[in-house]
């Protein structure tokens, strides 16, 4: 279902048609290959290039034989190229068939692997992509609603003033850091092996795998087993559970700043909606909500993934079964977390009233630092300092007006004139060096 909402080319990537075109295209560089070694004649590479193809129902009817998917589509295969049922005994004792080549000298992951191989890099380009939407949402957002002073908050209590601008500056470069991990992974995860059972290169060679690989956009892996090691793919998976934690965490500040107490902003509310189905005035931040849930699906998987480093041997097969949901599902629910956040920053409602009447709930005293810090400058010790700002915010506190409190206090009045208390409570000089822009 989370397909529905993906980008239409991540689904694509992962839908079984394209995973069976994609060991297609393997079979049929592998032959490329066996061509350039001269062992294929020409004419046979010919009619195999003419041919080729398969049938996902057909492949389903022989898998019921098989039990083996590779092997049924293999068999799928060379019967398009044979013309010839490939469960027939006529297909058994048929000589010189130019099927004969399809799937020579290697084995299934030989196909698996190097396909899953292309299958990662391309869902690496559309993450990349869409990453790019959502960055410039965060730009866009920038630019309308950036210079808004808010209320900063540290444990959820208010601390000092910030710009909404620097809660987005955050986001834009951790985005961006995310998509540097993404470009990295899908250079270490753009790899092939043509190897044989084993990886031992007991019929095609070393050069001859490189040069498959290269036609497909891949590298040869320089060591493989009958499987590429999956220290590539969970670090991959890992990359993208990065990636969903980032997304998770704009995804809980737009919550809590929608909080009734709070609400600095709101995600867009269409005319009709409905946020309840018991109470008409519900606006719920259902959809960030929904952003978070999903982070916690993209853990799980790369958990998952980081159990399938281990194998026995040159390989066991459980890797096989988590990988046919893990990497799928990885892969559109987080490009579906990505263009959700980038539907709800592009529509979302900034309320700078809201931003204002917050920054100011606890008047002047989120100027307290200042006021230390100034008398600091004048030679006060940091000590005597704290406690000149702790002991007027406490009467702050009682009811007193603190900047008042603070200019009669008689240990500032002896240290700061009038011109830099009045800087010390300046919004303006607290914000000076705010961001101005993105770029």
């Amino acid at each position: 279902m989370i397909d529905r909402y993906c980008t239409p080319a991540m689904s694509a990537i992962w839908s079984r048609e394209a995973k069976y075109q994609k060991w297609l295209e393997v079979e049929l560089a592998i032959c490329e290959g066996w061509v350039l070694a001269g062992v294929m004649p020409e004419s046979d590479m010919a009619a195999v290039r003419d041919r080729a193809g398969f049938d996902l129902v057909r492949c389903d009817e022989i898998e019921r034989v098989t039990r083996h998917d590779l092997m049924a589509f293999v068999r799928n295969v060379s019967e398009r190229v044979s013309g010839i049922d490939g469960l027939s005994p006529e297909a058994e004792l048929r000589m010189g068939d130019p099927s004969r080549w399809i799937h020579f000298g290697v084995t299934s992951y030989d196909v698996i692997d190097t396909a899953l191989g292309m299958m990662l890099r391309d869902s690496c380009s559309v993450i990349e992509e869409s990453l790019g939407r959502l960055q410039g949402a965060v730009k866009s957002l920038f630019d309308r609603h950036g210079q808004v002073a808010c209320i900063g908050r540290t444990h959820g209590i208010h601390a000092e003033p910030v710009t909404f601008g620097h809660k987005l500056q955050g986001w834009w470069f951790e985005l961006g850091r995310s998509a540097e991990r993404i470009r990295a992974a899908q250079r270490e995860i753009a790899v092939g092996k043509i190897s044989g059972p084993v990886g031992i290169h007991a019929h095609v060679s070393p050069t001859m795998e490189v040069g498959i690989c290269k036609s497909l956009g891949l590298r040869a892996d320089p060591s493989s087993t009958q499987i590429i090691a999956r220290d590539r793919h969970a670090a991959l998976l890992c990359d993208l559970a990065v990636l969903a934690g980032s997304l998770e965490r704009i995804a809980t500040e737009l919550r809590n700043l929608q909080r009734t107490e709070i609400l600095e902003v709101q995600e867009e509310f269409a005319a009709g909606q409905t946020g309840s189905s018991a109470m008409p005035h519900k606006r719920n931040p259902w959809n960030s909500e929904t952003v978070c849930g999903l982070a916690r699906l993209v853990r799980g998987n790369a958990h998952a993934m980081l159990e399938s480093v281990m194998t026995w041997h040159e390989r066991d097969l459980t890797n096989s079964s988590l990988e046919r949901i893990v990497f799928p599902d990885t892969f559109q629910v987080v490009d579906f977390m990505i263009n959700r956040l980038t539907r709800i920053v592009s529509g979302l409602v900034v309320l700078p009233e809201h931003m204002s009447s917050n920054l100011r709930l606890m008047g002047d005293l989120v100027f307290s630092e200042h006021v230390m810090v100034a008398l600091i400058r004048q030679g006060m010790s940091r000590e005597g300092a704290y406690k000149v700002a702790q002991r007027n915010a406490a009467k702050a506190w009682d009811g007193e007006d603190f900047k008042g409190s603070v200019a009669n206090d008689a240990a500032v009045r002896e240290n700061l004139s009038p011109a830099q208390v009045d800087e010390a409570f300046s919004l303006e000089h607290h914000l000076r060096h705010a961001p101005r822009s993105l770029d």
